[in-house]
């Protein structure tokens, strides 16, 4: 049986969190979606 890796979880958790915070924090959803197809969609 393989054990699911928290680590990779725990990280695309925080990244969630990050996105959301800057969204909070008044940043227009098309400049977020700039960012994020920047990133390469990671």
């Amino acid at each position: 049986m393989k054990k699911p890796n928290k680590l990779k979880q725990a990280r695309g958790e925080s990244g969630k969190i990050g996105w959301i915070l800057l969204w909070l924090l008044g940043v227009p959803i098309p400049v977020l979606l700039i960012l994020f197809l920047l990133r390469g969609c990671t």
